[in-house]
């Protein structure tokens, strides 16, 4: 008595068919949400980076700015971007800059001197929030003179 081998292995097509297709849908499934959250990291970032350059071009305004210590007051840099004098908090009072006072510089002498000058400034784009500090050395000056 010889079985038909093909008569009992019906249907076994459809059940590989189907467990092939469940395979390819979680691989799927698994490259979309990879590439989700590459996206979303990817616009973090580039906020972060547009709230550093908003930073920056305040530090840049206060160091064009020195002797004067006035704040550098919000400006808008293009739609929810803007940069100000001081931390995240004196956004809408923006602070000046501070002078550190006079000191000496290797190289020379005692008859003259360097005033020393900090700038803070915040950036902002799109919530991304940047704080940079900076002291900047401006001089040389006659030791004894009374510049500020």
């Amino acid at each position: 008595m010889e079985r038909n081998t093909l008569r009992e292995k019906k249907g076994i097509a459809i059940i590989i068919a189907l467990l092939m297709l469940l395979v390819l849908t979680l691989i799927g499934i698994s490259s979309i949400t990879t590439t989700n959250f590459e996206t979303n990291l990817s616009g973090t970032e580039r906020l972060k980076t547009d709230a550093f350059y908003a930073a920056e071009a305040g530090i840049q305004v206060g160091i064009s700015q020195i002797p004067d210590t006035n704040p550098i007051q919000k400006t808008e840099l293009k739609e929810d971007s803007y940069y100000w004098g001081g931390t995240t908090g004196d956004k809408e009072n923006p602070r000046g800059l501070q002078s550190l006072g006079s000191h000496p510089m290797d190289g020379f002498d005692s008859s003259w001197a360097f005033k020393r000058f900090q700038v803070n400034a915040t950036g902002e784009s799109f919530g991304a929030i940047k704080e940079m500090e900076v002291q900047v050395s401006y001089g040389p000056f006659r030791a004894g003179t009374e510049y500020d």
